[in-house]
């Protein structure tokens, strides 16, 4: 393992294992992300035959009259979705072999996101495009400040880097991309107490990987469900952020340049709560 690295790529594996075990709803972040996948590929007026599915989870994404290839970084969610197992910075997919890549709720934990963008953009044909959805700048704040409050300082390393709205443009450019744009979206979801959102990470695979991690003691963990709950609206549920970010690019045509990005920042979705 390169010591330059930070996300622990075995613990990577064993916690999409461990989700990839987990029946429920708590995957319902992940659905959403597909969904506004989607939604952009629906608003391009083309047909795509040869598609990666990146992260591919159970393999449910589909489009009608195309081959999809699926990989994922877990081995149990690879065999359910009949595809293979592989990290995103270690993709061997050939050049120039497909016209669409879809990513969801995957590229915020890849230790060379860089390189992983220009191998998926490698893969794709002159014209071919990208759409990738993950969790961004902004997520679990309600988390994150719990946490800070429940342990002395230093603070253990226990939530990811987050790649904010203007970065994933910019790291669209880096690796090729022609008219790359990165939009975010932002998700609410209330929560009745700490151990409730805890659940649901594990089910989306989004627990801590880092390779500087360290165990949570009983004390810190009560500390912090005690904070979390402090933070709660009146009826004692509180309020945990997802912020969505969407990227989307092309591969370059011949004698085609990228362009800088554009963006835009799509409406709060929040189950009749107001943006904070």
């Amino acid at each position: 393992m390169d010591a330059s690295e930070i996300f622990d790529r075995n613990a990577r594996i064993r916690a999409r294992d461990r989700a990839a075990r987990i029946d429920g709803d708590g995957d319902f972040v992940r659905d959403h992300m597909m969904s506004g996948i989607v939604e952009r590929l629906d608003a391009i007026d083309r047909d795509f035959s040869d598609i990666v599915d990146i992260g591919s989870w159970r393999g449910a994404f589909s489009r009608t009259g195309a081959t999809i290839a699926r990989v994922d970084a877990g081995g149990l969610f690879a065999r359910a979705s009949g595809g293979v197992q592989v990290d995103e910075d270690r993709l061997a997919l050939g050049d120039a072999r497909f016209d669409l890549v879809v990513s969801a709720a995957s590229l915020d934990q890849v230790n060379d996101l860089p390189g992983a963008l220009t191998l998926i953009r490698r893969a794709l044909r002159p014209g071919g495009m990208f759409v990738a959805a993950f969790l961004g700048a902004g997520s679990l704040s309600a988390l994150r400040q719990a946490l800070r409050s429940a342990e002395p300082e230093p603070p253990a390393p226990r939530l990811h880097p987050q790649i904010d709205v203007r970065s994933a443009g910019d790291l669209l450019i880096r690796a090729g991309f022609a008219d790359p744009v990165a939009d975010s979206e932002t998700m609410w979801v209330r929560y009745s107490g700490l151990e409730r959102l805890t659940g649901d990470l594990r089910a989306m695979a989004a627990t801590n990987l880092l390779r500087a991690r360290r165990p949570m003691t009983r004390g810190v963990l009560a500390r912090a469900s005690e904070a979390f709950g402090a933070l709660a609206d009146p009826d004692g549920k509180t309020r945990e952020r997802f912020e969505i970010i969407y990227m989307t690019g092309f591969a370059p045509t011949s004698g085609a340049k990228p362009r800088r990005r554009g963006g835009s920042t799509y409406a709060a979705i929040t189950a009749g709560l107001p943006p904070a």
